[in-house]
């Protein structure tokens, strides 16, 4: 029976990043075999991974990896779910290699790549960790792609955007990638509204007019809707908004002062859309000590 003496322990640990007990065993088990102890160790991750999944991952970072003639990119939101994992090094690495890998292989389904690193990332990090969403940009020929990560430590950031301009101006790109960061337009201009969208929102103003205004004529309401229907369309389009670093003008405006042409754009916030229930901590800890 070999020794299992604590520098072997240290070792696991560092390789693994599993907890100094659980790495002790796992040698013990092996026989000192430190191959087959990273081995047992993987596959009983993998089996704590399975039921991790169904934790709620709403923490995480955004990842961007942009081509070296600028003009393909990746943004990837990675989830996990605490911010102290955020900032692990070993979950940005995580996170870089995503970006990277999506923009080698030129897809947003890289997930099933990545599942064993995932896996093995959840087993010694002790959280749920998930891929949840890829987007590539390509810009056009005579364009680029530049990138605005704000708050960002280093390459990651909680928010991200990319922003492909035809044509080439590096500066543009990324004063209106900061622009999108800052003011999340959902839509490009008012061509790309959906058209049930906007008679929605005709329809939530015009009963709006009709509670608040009923006693004023027709053409006057018309010119109601019509004015409220117009500022809607500006606050919700990139060009229509005002330009963050000179409210004075639109974003479209400042564009054509430019003669420059947004024509694709993405924004991703960690966490955007998913519920976190405030109790599932709190629950999770009380199923635990009532075994």
């Amino acid at each position: 029976m070999t020794q299992i003496n604590a520098t072997m322990v240290r070792d696991l640990r560092e390789r693994t990043g599993v907890g100094m007990m659980d790495c002790k065993k796992a040698l013990m088990a092996a026989n000192g075999d430190m191959d087959a102890a990273i081995e047992a160790l993987r596959v009983a991750g993998e089996a704590k991974a399975v039921k991790k999944g169904d934790r709620v991952a709403a923490e995480g970072l955004i990842s961007v990896a942009i081509s070296s003639d600028q003009r393909t990119a990746v943004i990837a939101e990675i989830n996990c779910e605490t911010d102290f994992v955020a900032r692990e090094e070993r979950f940005k690495d995580f996170c870089k290699n995503v970006a990277n890998t999506a923009l080698n292989k030129q897809s947003e389904s890289i997930a099933g790549d990545l599942e064993a690193d995932r896996l093995a990332l959840v087993a010694q990090i002790g959280e749920n960790i998930n891929i949840r969403r890829i987007k590539m940009l390509t810009a056009e020929d005579d364009g680029l792609i530049q990138a605005y990560m704000h708050g960002a430590d280093g390459e990651f950031s909680r928010i991200g955007a990319v922003v492909a301009v035809s044509p080439a101006d590096a500066e543009v790109a990324r004063d209106v990638a900061m622009h999108v960061a800052a003011m999340k337009p959902e839509y490009l201009n008012e061509a790309d509204i959906p058209s049930e969208v906007l008679a929605k929102e005709k329809e939530i103003l015009l009963a709006q007019a009709e509670a608040s205004d009923s006693k004023k004529p027709p053409e006057i309401m018309e010119k109601i809707i019509s004015g409220r229907i117009n500022k809607f369309i500006q606050e919700m389009t990139l060009t229509g908004q005002a330009f963050v670093k000179d409210p004075d003008q639109t974003v479209g405006k400042m564009l054509q002062a430019k003669k420059v042409n947004v024509t694709s754009y993405v924004r991703f916030e960690v966490g955007q859309g998913i519920e976190k229930k405030a109790d599932d901590f709190v629950n999770e800890v009380m199923s635990q000590v009532k075994g």
